[in-house]
């Protein structure tokens, strides 16, 4: 993130939250370990979106 160009960023990102249970079944973990990895990174995204000031996150 140092090279973000802190005046370009967006003002809404959109997400969609799909292949955590393919991932997990593909790594021989059950789904669930791949719903639990994704809440994971989008608690991520969610606090890199509050430091980046960005103001609109939209799951699906």
């Amino acid at each position: 993130m140092d090279k973000l160009d802190l005046n370009k960023l967006p003002r809404h990102v959109g997400i969609i939250m799909d292949g955590n249970g393919r991932w997990a079944t593909g790594k021989g973990l059950i789904r669930t370990s791949g719903h639990k990895a994704g809440a994971t990174t989008l608690k991520n995204i969610f606090k890199t979106c509050v430091n980046l000031k960005i103001p609109v996150l939209t799951i699906y």
